[in-house]
């Protein structure tokens, strides 16, 4: 009689490997740190506080892309879609139909600006200062620039060309979803990029102005300095990454989420949409923050403090992986090390557990009716993050690297017990939840998806 076979295991599935080097972007944040510690000294002799900021940005970035250049070698990578190998054979006429449509990108990021109120304040004005002075330069690199990357590209008909000849009115042969994806690329750009350089400065003054004899035996300033310090390199790498968009590194946006949902869920979450909609439905957290309860009880102060920063000591480790390549809704490569190789998400996950332990929603001094109320406030921000992921992984899931990442993870992550509990949760390419119908084959391109080289 034949013993009934054990089923077989599921394969195992193997990592992809990262576009970035976790040890070539460490090397670079301590350069940049070495030039906050210059600036605390000697910045005062520099013309204003923008000008800081742009050699905080450049000592991070200039390193990284040196040494990638050296290692990494990244113009090599199949996803930067450049031969230089061959003999140059660029097109002076094809270059200038891209230019104009990089003309008319940025001319369309203008003239949101000058249209909407929100970038009419004070708040923005170290951003303003700072593209007035490199934007003319910007634009007259562009034109070398775009004439000599033409002849190395092996598509070189990209999302600028396809503006550039709609505009032309050459209809025939332009891709409309090309146009798209362009122009999404570029409303993350004019979003996000303002909106982090300001708060990476005003992280920047806090760091310059410190005075760090108060550390001396005081838990309360050690978390103050902290916290700052943390978000401050975290807002140091988001800031460079809007910046180092280019194909020559293969840090150009490929792809920008398509979706309503995406970018519904993405942008709720910072100003101004957050500051509009949590005052009016997820205020959550309106009672005492965590220092109320521990103050007169120093240990557990300290204690709970500390894994407070632990937390976002983890949020922040999810950041520097990213190297120049960090983004809201786009693709710009996948990240399969640091962190992420042990599970995904690890930055909403950290950030949202640190949320609670901050608020402490499930300890307002008023009533129990209160606490499950502003918990349950917090749990449907919890969920906005989960919707933000969910959305990122379908977005994700046209790259058949991520197909193999998330397969990865589910076999070997740290929470791979969510899926095999709850199948619902399961990764599925193309889909939110794990529910219904076929999954997309890995590697089928998506229709609203072409490849899109911004600058």
């Amino acid at each position: 009689m034949k013993k009934n076979k054990k089923p077989a295991a599921a394969e195992a599935v193997e990592c992809p490997k990262s576009p970035t080097s976790v040890v070539i972007n460490l090397i670079a944040l301590g350069i940049s740190l070495l030039a906050v510690v210059w600036l605390r000294e000697y910045g005062q002799q520099l013309p204003s506080r923008t000008a800081g900021l742009i050699v905080v940005c450049t000592a991070l970035a200039v390193p990284i892309i040196l040494l990638e250049w050296l290692f990494l070698k990244p113009y090599r990578n199949a996803s930067a879609g450049l031969d230089f190998s061959r003999r140059k054979q660029g097109s002076a006429r094809r270059a200038a139909v891209k230019l104009l449509g990089f003309y008319a990108s940025v001319g369309l990021v203008a003239f949101v600006y000058w249209l909407f109120p929100e970038y009419h304040g004070s708040f923005y004005d170290n951003y303003f200062a700072v593209v007035k002075t490199v934007l003319p330069w910007w634009l007259l690199l562009a034109v070398p620039y775009f004439y000599w990357l033409d002849g190395h590209m092996l598509k070189p008909r990209d999302g600028y060309w396809h503006l550039g000849s709609w505009l032309l009115g050459r209809r025939d042969d332009v891709d409309g979803r090309a146009i798209g994806q362009l122009l999404l690329g570029w409303l993350v750009k004019l979003f996000f990029l303002p909106l982090m350089f300001v708060y990476l400065g005003n992280n920047l003054t806090t760091l310059l102005n410190f005075d760090f004899s108060q550390l001396v035996g005081s838990f309360r300033a050690v978390f103050d300095f902290t916290f700052n310090f943390l978000y401050y390199i975290d807002l140091l790498f988001v800031t460079v990454g809007y910046v180092c968009t280019l194909r020559l590194f293969d840090s150009h946006i490929r792809t920008a989420e398509p979706s309503f949902l995406g970018w519904g869920v993405a942008l709720i979450g910072y100003q101004p949409f957050w500051g509009s909609f949590s005052g009016l439905y997820l205020k959550y957290d309106e009672g005492p923050a965590w220092g109320y309860w521990f103050w007169n009880t120093p240990w557990a102060y300290s204690l709970w403090g500390s894994a407070i920063l632990l937390l976002i000591a983890i949020y922040v480790w999810a950041s520097v992986p990213f190297g120049i390549r960090f983004s809201n809704l786009t693709h710009r490569g996948i990240l399969t090390n640091g962190p992420y190789r042990y599970t995904k998400h690890p930055a909403y996950v950290s950030k949202n557990l640190s949320w609670w332990m901050i608020s402490m929603p499930f300890m307002v001094s008023t009533t129990a009716d209160e606490a499950l109320r502003h918990s349950l406030l917090l749990l449907l921000v919890n969920f906005i993050y989960f919707m933000r992921a969910r959305t990122e992984e379908r977005h994700l899931s046209w790259d058949p690297d991520y197909v193999a990442y998330a397969r990865y993870i589910e076999q070997r992550g740290l929470f791979a017990f969510v899926g095999r509990w709850f199948p619902l949760l399961r990764f599925k390419p193309g889909c939110l939840l794990n529910v219904g119908g076929q999954p997309r084959a890995q590697g089928q391109v998506h229709p609203a998806a072409p490849e899109l080289a911004t600058k």
